[in-house]
């Protein structure tokens, strides 16, 4: 996808086959099932994300600006869970800055709900987990 800027990105490690980790960030972000292509999703009442699955990379895109993008790829130690934003805003893209109070503390409340999500995995999985980056 071009025109897309990241905002914020944050990684984790997870000692578990990158298989496992895939099919469980799945069942975590996709409850109804759905496993790949492209399809809407209601992710809040009232509002709706379009959705990704392509190889081990899930992305949610909703809103006139919000892209997340979450990936597993293999590691050393199992695997790397990837958890981008992007800003995809067309033509007022600055204006994203304005609406978010220019994402002030947002890359924080990221990592720290990505982090909350990461324990989630691990006890979900049964294996240890750890932020990086």
């Amino acid at each position: 996808m071009s025109g897309k800027k990241l905002i914020t990105e944050v990684a984790g490690i997870v000692e578990a086959p990158p298989a496992a980790v895939f099919d469980d960030l799945a069942g975590a972000l996709l409850p109804d099932g759905r496993r790949t292509g492209r399809f809407t999703v209601e992710d809040l009442p009232g509002h709706t994300s379009a959705v990704e699955v392509a190889g081990h990379t899930i992305s949610f895109q909703g809103g006139w600006w919000y892209r997340g993008e979450w990936s597993v790829e293999p590691h050393s130690e199992g695997a790397l869970l990837v958890h981008r934003v992007f800003n995809v805003a067309q033509g007022t893209r600055w204006g994203v800055l304005l609406a978010n109070r220019f994402f002030i503390g947002f890359a924080g409340r990221t990592r720290q709900g990505f982090a909350e999500s990461l324990v989630r995995t691990g006890r979900r999985l049964r294996c240890a987990t750890r932020l990086v980056q």
